[in-house]
């Protein structure tokens, strides 16, 4: 029986998303299952909610959506978000954006966002 490799890596630490932004990249070839954790530590605006889809790479420069499936975290539906990333390739980061029911607000989200990856 062999033990399982896992790793959790946090990709970006209490950084404030605001308007389009991406997640650093990370280098997951090694793993056959990936989640992102998306903990929620403080938002601005009137209705804040971040909308982000998963993005593969082979070289860690050039990227495309993984499924097309975008995920939306609603800062009033509890700290912590989660989804799974499956079928990637070698390199993983996130895209999205930071929406406001009122555009003219300052919307911002605070956020760790951690990628989990097990072999």
């Amino acid at each position: 029986m062999n033990m399982r490799q896992s790793l959790t890596a946090v990709i970006e630490r209490n950084t404030t998303l605001t308007g389009e932004f991406t997640t650093e990249p990370y280098e997951a070839a090694w793993a056959g299952e990936a989640r992102w954790f998306v903990r929620v530590l403080d938002a601005t605006g009137r209705a804040p909610r971040l909308v982000a889809r998963t993005q593969i790479s082979p070289d860690g420069l050039h990227w495309c959506d993984l499924d097309g499936v975008d995920q939306t975290v609603t800062p009033g539906d509890g700290p912590v978000h989660s989804w799974p990333a499956t079928g990637f390739g070698g390199w993983l980061r996130l895209r999205g954006t930071v929406v406001d029911e009122a555009p003219d607000d300052a919307a911002g989200i605070k956020v760790l966002i951690y990628l989990a990856l097990k072999a």
